[in-house]
């Protein structure tokens, strides 16, 4: 089988399926612009760099002859584009006799929000797509607003092998340990975790808040924890490396992912957290809910509610038992749904469907 994947180049995502893809004894192809090209993804997984002569969307009209060009000379079984308002389009509009389409999240959410003509582009990329894949059943029906085609759900899990929990972990204090690892932008709710901690630090003096990521509000979340008195206790780590994460996580004694954007499609962060046996609490956006189970893996609260973070914090702070069981609980529950191998096969399986 030859699949050709039109996505960034530059994301983890895109680079995951390729190099599963790879494993299989598949051949495999990224086409993407240059603005979203990765020198060193593309050491790894053969890379195309597509033509971007035009501003905007109408950039891709200009690629798409280019495009059709390549697939011809080349002859994938399978085109399969990601997120469906931009690679989406420019998949639709070569017309190939198998098209493939995941949504990502914006793109569903947000994009065909905005104008008439944004509708009526993801109208067009939906009809002309052979199949169409959502990570989770809350942006497929979000995506069935667009469509009445049936939208096949894929998850993209976690590789359990990397993402797991420590084999005895040592209790040698009682300090708790809240953190998370995403973006510093506010779609991701850090302010918010940021201000429900220092409500929990008033009663649980003997913990420390640990952020990991980068972006372009972090020296913004630095001085609010200054303004509220917990700049001591908090670590902001800046990125690390892809493979250091699961090592990030373990050191937490609650995951906190307080999103306040329904793009947070599915959750991969919460499903990691779950994974390395840590309770998660999370906020009822996007597919949050959808992979955490309330009251069993974490808490679920409202979005944008540093009071309620601060009280699903000390409700497992002052329970132990209660974050073991959890944590314990998270680990087979993503076992058993949100095993990236198990997912991945799935994926392949949906192609032979359709082929």
């Amino acid at each position: 089988m030859k699949i050709a994947l039109l996505a960034p180049s530059r994301s983890i995502h895109t680079q995951k399926w390729a190099l599963f893809y790879q494993s299989q004894g598949i051949d495999v192809k990224v086409y993407t612009f240059k603005d979203h090209y990765s020198e060193d993804n593309a050491k790894l997984v053969p890379t195309i760099v597509l033509p971007k002569s035009l501003p905007g969307k109408a950039s891709y009209l200009a690629a798409a002859p280019a495009l059709k060009k390549m697939l011809k000379e080349w002859q994938p079984d399978v085109l399969h584009s990601h997120f469906v308002s931009s690679y989406g389009l420019l998949g639709a509009m070569i017309n190939y006799k198998k098209y493939f389409v995941s949504v990502w999240g914006k793109d569903i959410f947000d994009f065909p929000k905005k104008n008439k003509l944004n509708k009526k582009l993801i109208e067009f990329t939906l009809s002309k797509a052979t199949a169409i894949f959502s990570t989770s059943h809350v942006m497929a029906k979000e995506t069935n607003l667009y469509t009445n085609r049936f939208v096949e759900v894929t998850p993209f899990g976690v590789d359990i092998n990397i993402f797991y929990p420590e084999a005895t972990k040592e209790q040698t204090s009682d300090k708790i340990i809240i953190g998370t690892v995403k973006a510093l932008e506010d779609k991701y709710g850090i302010a918010d975790l940021v201000k429900g901690f220092a409500l929990f630090y008033k009663e649980f003096p003997n913990s420390e808040l640990l952020i990991t990521g980068d972006g372009p509000q972090r020296a913004e979340y630095e001085q609010l924890t200054k303004d509220l008195g917990i700049d001591a206790v908090t670590t902001f780590t800046g990125k690390v490396p892809n493979t250091e994460v699961p090592n990030v996580i373990r050191k937490m004694s609650i995951f906190a992912v307080p999103s306040t954007e329904n793009s947070e499609s599915f959750g991969v962060a919460a499903v990691e957290g779950m994974a390395c046996g840590v309770p998660v609490v999370v906020s009822n956006v996007g597919g949050l809910p959808e992979v955490v189970v309330d009251g069993v893996t974490g808490i679920v609260t409202d979005k944008e509610s540093p009071e309620q973070l601060a009280s699903a914090f000390k409700k497992l702070a002052k329970n132990s038992d209660l974050r073991e069981s959890m944590g314990q609980a998270g680990v087979s529950h993503v076992a058993e749904h949100y095993s990236w191998i198990d997912n991945a096969h799935y994926m392949l399986e949906l192609y032979k469907k359709y082929l």
